[in-house]
């Protein structure tokens, strides 16, 4: 072998490890805030733990998790508001990034205060419609009252109090929708409504055939990360019902909160194990289906 054949070699495998070497501190960030959290998680979720021991009890909290009464109350509240969140914010978020894409005066004005709750806290958010919503003092039912309506007790009845934090949750959460929405119009080449107008077609025939279709990557991104938000919610119910009246909005992850109150951590590490499983199970086909979806479009 030549000499210069063998200098060639080490130094060809430092460049191809060079890339490698880029990704080694985003690999540790992983690894020590997610990889290694979730394996204690699932190991704690099989122990009887407090900060200072813990008796392994192996599937005993699960059977127990599984066995709360109100958990089957709990998981279809999860998914209803999970399904509602996630529906609305796609489709106002569509609506108003068409709208703040237009032609309109004002529009930069417009996309900030549509993305101003974004930036809020959500436990502000919650207090200030817990407030705004009260039955005789809120400022909602005052305002129906003016035009003849008696409005009902948002939050205590057990027929509108998860709706009612649905809809704030929208509010709150539909500016990041419409500025994905935003960006994913902005994207699409303007030859195609050029094309649209060139054929007589009008607004209706620019979105149905045009922007409808090719913004189907924000469209994904929206369903995706508003899904799992959904499934996971818990300060915006926990500030507003407490999962109240009685067990009637209750979801899952608040079911576990009550659980870590009464001091039993191992039970409801147990419930956030089961949690984890449940995104997954529902996120992952709904990605590939997704997925598929945006490939064929």
């Amino acid at each position: 072998m030549a000499p210069g054949q063998r200098h060639a070699r080490p130094a060809a495998r430092r460049r191809s490890a060079y890339p490698y070497a880029l990704y080694a501190p985003a690999a540790v960030v992983y690894l020590v805030i997610f990889l290694v959290p979730t394996a204690m998680a699932f190991y704690f979720a099989l122990t009887r733990w407090t900060l200072f021991d813990s008796t392994f009890v192996g599937l005993e909290n699960f059977r127990d998790f599984l066995a709360e009464q109100n958990l089957r109350i709990g998981f279809q509240n999860t998914i209803v508001y999970a399904v509602v969140t996630s529906g609305l914010k796609v489709v106002l978020g569509l609506l108003l990034g068409v709208l703040l894409t237009s032609r309109l005066r004002l529009r930069g004005f417009l996309r900030s205060v549509v993305f101003f709750p974004v930036l809020v806290s959500t436990v502000a958010v919650g207090i200030t419609f817990s407030a705004l919503l009260r039955p005789d003092t809120g400022l909602v039912n005052r305002a129906l009252a003016v035009v003849g309506i008696d409005g009902p007790d948002w939050l205590g009845d057990a027929n509108s109090a998860l709706l009612s934090v649905a809809l704030v949750d929208v509010w709150k959460g539909v500016g990041l929708a419409t500025v994905i929405y935003i960006a994913g119009i902005m994207s699409i080449p303007r030859d195609y409504f050029q094309a649209v107008a060139v054929d007589g077609g009008g607004a209706w025939h620019r979105f149905r055939h045009v922007t409808l279709p090719l913004s189907w990557p924000a469209t994904y991104s929206v369903i995706i990360l508003s899904f799992i938000g959904g499934l996971r919610s818990f300060d915006l119910i926990w500030t507003m019902t407490r999962g109240g009246p009685g067990f009637t909005s209750d979801t899952i992850a608040s079911i576990i909160y009550k659980q870590y109150q009464a001091g039993f951590f191992g039970l409801s590490t147990a419930g956030n194990v089961l949690l984890f499983l449940v995104v997954t199970a529902i996120v992952v086909p709904l990605n590939y289906f997704l997925g598929r979806r945006q490939v064929a479009a």
